[in-house]
This record gives C-alpha cells, structure tokens and sequence, in this order.
C-alpha cells in the first residue's frame, strides 16, 4: 500500500503516518510533509526519488508527473490500466493525503502583497486531490485531519474501506478543491489593480463590493424549521479557516435553533457590540424592546428587560461579558427563548439548566469590524452592501464638542444639548442605527425608554413609544433614524417631554424643523448620517 502524503495543515499528521506505516504503508511525501514526518522518526520516500526528477522552481514543481497521476488514476479493474503502469514501471497509489496552500489565510492577513498571494495558488495539490476523488472507487482521498482516525479504522476492517466510506471521502475532497478555487476567485476580484505597485506593496482591496461575490457555505446544521413551522431551514457557514460569529457558535443548551430565533440573535449581538461596558438588549422580532448599560452585566440586564417588560417574555437576550451567577438568576426568573453572549462562567451554567429549554448560544464577534459585507436575497438576485456601523458614535459625545473625528456632528439649534443630553443622544443614536425603520427612540444616559420602531411615518412611530411608555417620556433624549421630512414629527417629540433630539439632517424643510426645535426649547443634534434599518 502507497500513500501519498502532502499538507498544509500538519495536524494529526505524525499519528496519522505511524498509523499507516503500521498497517504496512510506505508512505511518499514532499517537502515541509517530508521534514516533519523524517523528523518525527518516520520512514519516507521522497516524490523525487519516485519521479526521477528534482523539486523545481521554488517548489512550484513537486508532484506534476505521470509517476504520480499514473499512479493515482489507473483504474483497478482495467487490465490496459495496469499494464500500462507496468510497463513504465509506476506503482500504484492507494490513498492521497492532501490539504491545499493556506490562500485564504494570506488573503486576510494585512501585510500579505500581491505576489507572496499569488504564490499561495496550489496547483499540484489540487490536480492530485481532484485524480483520486474521481479514483474514489480505487483511492482514498482525505483533505481533513479529521477524517484521520476513521480512515485508519476503515483500513482495519476486514473488508477494508468501502464503497460509500469512499465516495464520502470524495464528495469532501471536491468541496476543497472547489472553495480553495472559489477563494481565489473571491481574492482576486476584490483586489484594487488601479495601483501600479501593487504587487510590490501589501494587498489592496476595492472595499465590501467586489466585482464578484462567490460564497461557499457548507451546512452546518438544520434548523427546528424557517420563519413558520411549514418552512424547513438550515444554517450554514463560511469554511472553517474563516468561521466567526454564528458560524463558530456554539449551543450550550436548549431547543433546537429555528431560522427566526437565528434572525433574533443576530440583531441581538449587533446592537450589543454597539457598548464597550456591560450592556444587554432585549430582542423581540429584530427590534430592540429594551437596551441598557450598567455597572454590572446583571443590572444592564435587568433594567433592559423592564423598559417594557411585556414585550421581553419571551425574547431574545443579547450579552456583552460572560454570563456570571448573578445575570443568569436574573434571565432565568422569567420566561426568555434564547440568549447570545461571548461565554459563560462554569457556576452560571446549572442556573441557567435550570430552564432547560431556554437556547444558550455563546459566540465569539471580536472580529466583526473586519468582516463588512451584508448579503441578502432577492427574488432572482443577490444584493451585498457594506455592513452598516454607527462609527460617529465611537468618538465621545460632550458639551462643547460639535463636531466629532470623521463625522459631521453639530448642534443645530438655539440651545446646545447639556452633558447628560450629550451622553443619552449618543446612546439613543446606536438603539436607532438596530431599529427597524421609520424608528423614533427614546431614551436617557444608561437605557432606552420607549421604541417606536417600524411604522410608515414618524409621528406614529412617536405615537407608538409614547403609548409603550405610558406618557413617562418627560426629560428623556429622542433619535430619530432619519431626517425629518416635516416639523410634525420633530413637535410630537416635544410634546411627548423630549428635550433633546439627534437625527441625520439633510431635509429640504430642515430649517423648518430647527425653528420647531427653538420654539420648543429643543436642542437638536445634525449627524450627517443616515441609519436605515430594512
């Protein structure tokens, strides 16, 4: 049995060639394989010695010769195949251990040129790869260090593997070659060639919209069922050198995950990485029902639930810090789907088992600002976007500063806003940014107050939060998403007791709408930025 042998990714490798040489493999190799597993102690065959011919051009050449992809491709069952393989003196090759170049891996890192990428491009592993997959019926294929052990097992079966271990082998060993491709064609479309150095130079992209969006998305798992119990669904993920966020998620406990608990979640983690200090959102059908920040996770929680605690039975938590003893007893004391949060301290987890049914997601987003795309369906066609961020809002907010770092921020009326109206604008404006649109909320330093969100025009959406809040808005702060295109929404935040309002600006009745804000003793805040939420 000969074993060809070259990866990118060593591990389990030295195992995995002790496993084989002690089922009687030689095993074949080259370059860094071959090192590591000679330094291991292992007995290898370097390809050379198989070709007759010396590694070349840097590497480029190694494994693209009919000693080996005779060797792969010879179909058992054909007598010219084999006494074609006899005749030039080539031994089969019974299994193939591959993984490719670590393109994706150079595409992402910040100071990876144009060149250095373009030497990332595998071209003898993936001709490999594709030969014994398309051999799958006489040639093992393996591209995961996963499949490792179950291929060592197949190889102990008196049978030996068979014929659907095989073709599983294959069906991955397609997938990989088609994502590596698939990764190239996504790196390279994105690549900003305007520059005449820039394959000298780190790599220049054009931005969140290439001229090209390929994705692969294996499925990592079905879902309960889709937006309605008659709907299947399932999730999937980038490959697993890229995965984040959901597609890294992990259940701890609870149901199974349905496609709309996903969409809750994720609007949940969105609007929560908005805070740097503990804070945690209550969910309900994307919108927010209740945002908060405080001095401990526990009472962001809390304060969170009740700003309309009606609303929160039965939503979804969103987290910013690990889950400690004290915010799982609180989330636990009423009825909620599901949780997101970057983890979970090992005492908070039998109180959080305490509701069995309550879906625990902990998930990782550190990386979320490098990833900047939103792609979305629509019948018969794909839009892809970059991914809203309310980056005004990460520069301070205070008296005396009217304009922010790489915005337009600006007082706009008579009255400038106080501190405290300062801090609850900033807040408000991040709530806003995550609320469906037309949204007005309402809110102080720490917490929202009331959300009007999703209605067509912004007098109803004032005309919803105010009934949410049972007319208590007085002395609180209002963002609007958007402009507004008359005063009317602009003088039923007054009346509603606003005393400070931030929105975009740029409606042709703007000055209109600052006069209604002087009459009204309103301080308003132009951002020069729009935040609509579809």
């Amino acid at each position: 049995m000969r074993v060809l042998l070259s990866v990118s990714n060593k591990t389990g490798l030295v195992d995995l060639g002790r496993g084989l040489i002690a089922r009687g493999a030689e095993l074949v190799s080259t370059g860094g394989t071959e090192r590591a597993l000679i330094n291991a102690g292992l007995s290898v065959t370097a390809v050379s010695k198989i070709t007759g011919f010396p590694e070349m051009m840097d590497g480029r050449i190694k494994t693209l010769h009919p000693a080996i992809h005779a060797g792969i491709l010879a179909r058992r069952d054909r007598p010219d195949d084999l006494a074609a393989l006899e005749n030039q003196g080539i031994t089969p090759i019974d299994i193939v251990v591959v993984n490719l170049y670590p393109f994706a891996q150079a595409a992402s890192a910040n100071d990876t040129t144009f060149d250095e990428l373009i030497e990332q491009i595998d071209i003898g592993g993936p001709s490999m790869v594709r030969a014994a997959a398309k051999n799958f019926s006489d040639v093992l294929v393996v591209v995961e260090p996963d499949d490792y052990r179950d291929l060592l097992e197949a190889l102990d079966r008196p049978d030996g593997p068979d014929r659907r271990f095989r073709f599983n082998l294959a069906r991955k060993a397609f997938a990989h070659t088609a994502s590596f491709d698939m990764t190239i064609a996504a790196a390279l479309s994105a690549v900003d060639t305007r520059g005449q150095a820039f394959s000298r130079s780190p790599l220049k992209l054009n931005g969140p919209v290439p001229e090209q969006v390929i994705v692969r998305a294996p499925k990592l798992q079905d879902l309960r069922y889709g937006e309605n119990p008659h709907q299947s669904a399932a999730l999937y993920a980038s490959d697993e050198h890229d995965s984040w966020g959901f597609g890294a998620a992990e259940l701890i406990q609870g149901k199974e995950l349905s496609f709309t608990n996903l969409l809750d979640l994720d609007a949940a983690a969105r609007l929560v990485l908005e805070f740097s200090g503990p804070a945690a959102v209550v969910i309900k059908h994307t919108n927010p029902s209740g945002v908060a920040t405080a001095r401990s996770l526990r009472d962001a929680y809390v304060n969170a639930r009740e700003v309309d605690p009606l609303s929160a039975f039965g939503g979804i938590v969103g987290l910013n810090r690990p889950i400690d003893v004290d915010t799982a007893a609180a989330i636990t004391s009423t009825f909620i789907e599901g949780v997101v949060a970057p983890g979970i301290v090992e005492a908070a987890l039998p109180v959080m088992a305490t509701k069995k049914n309550l879906r625990l997601l902990v998930a990782d987003f550190k990386d979320s600002r490098n990833h900047c795309q939103d792609i979305r369906s629509i019948l018969g066609a794909w839009l892809v976007q970059e991914r809203d961020q309310v980056v005004e809002c990460e520069p301070e907010w205070k008296a005396g500063a009217n304009v922010a770092e790489n915005t337009t921020l600006r007082a706009v009326s008579k009255r400038e806003p106080t501190e405290d109206e300062w801090l609850a604008l900033r807040f408000a404006w991040r709530v806003c940014a995550h609320t469906k649109s037309n949204t007005i909320i309402f809110a102080r330093a720490d917490r929202v107050v009331a959300v009007g969100a999703g209605q067509m025009s912004r007098v109803d959406a004032v005309n919803v939060a105010t009934m949410k809040a049972g007319g208590g808005l007085k002395g609180t702060v209002a963002a609007s998403d958007a402009f507004f295109p008359f005063r009317d929404g602009l003088d039923a935040i007054a009346s509603a007791g606003a005393t400070a309002v931030v929105q975009p600006g740029g409606s042709k009745r703007d000055d209109e709408v600052i006069e209604a804000a002087n009459e009204r003793d309103i301080a308003m805040v132009f951002t020069g930025r729009r935040h609509f939420r579809h």
